[in-house]
């Protein structure tokens, strides 16, 4: 009797054990899928605080580089200046040597004085002034003020600088104002008439 109440014993085990299954792993699942949400939740929380700190730290980097670009623009002309200074201070020691001086000659040295010195800082940032003088004329360089009759030179050639051109890296920064030469009309009218 002991052998066959084990064997129902083991009989009902074996009915129970596909249901205690199924409810094992139905408790396991649903324990699986509550973990499973809460790590999502955890990472979508993680992600969504980098995001949050990433975006904090772009808007920061946008600031500090439209700070720095501010300040570049504000100095950038700074050395341009700096030179300019002893331009400023030859001027005016040719103004006082005048006022001491009657003598034109001081006047007029300081004042070449400067123009080297101005012409010399051109050169230094690639300032370059424009040819035109007996140059053809180029609307893309010269500014033609006036014309000019004339025999001696070619027509459309420039006869007269009024104001020097520049370019800046081989950029036009200032047309040169000129006269430009036409050929000579002649008379032909006064010939008809007579």
């Amino acid at each position: 009797m002991a052998k066959e109440k084990k064997e129902k014993d083991n009989i009902t085990t074996k009915k129970d054990s596909p249901k205690k299954k199924v409810k094992k792993t139905k408790a396991k699942v649903n324990s699986d899928k509550k973990e499973g949400t809460k790590e999502l939740k955890e990472q979508l929380t993680s992600e969504k605080d980098r995001v949050l700190r990433l975006s904090a730290e772009f808007e920061n980097y946008k600031k500090r580089k439209q700070r720095e670009s501010d300040e570049f623009k504000k100095f950038a002309n700074e050395t341009i200046f700096k030179q300019f200074l002893t331009i400023v201070d030859n001027l005016e020691r040719a103004i006082s040597s005048t006022k001491e001086n009657s003598d034109d000659k001081g006047l007029l040295e300081g004042v070449k004085l400067t123009y080297k010195e101005i012409i010399k800082l051109f050169e230094t940032f690639n300032v370059k002034a424009v040819e035109a003088d007996n140059q053809p004329f180029d609307p893309n360089f010269h500014q033609a003020v006036t014309q000019e009759e004339t025999d001696d030179l070619p027509e459309n050639t420039v006869t007269q600088v009024l104001q020097k051109g520049y370019l800046l890296h081989d950029r036009l920064i200032r047309p040169a104002m000129v006269i430009v030469s036409k050929k000579i009309e002649k008379e032909i009218k006064e010939t008809k008439e007579k």
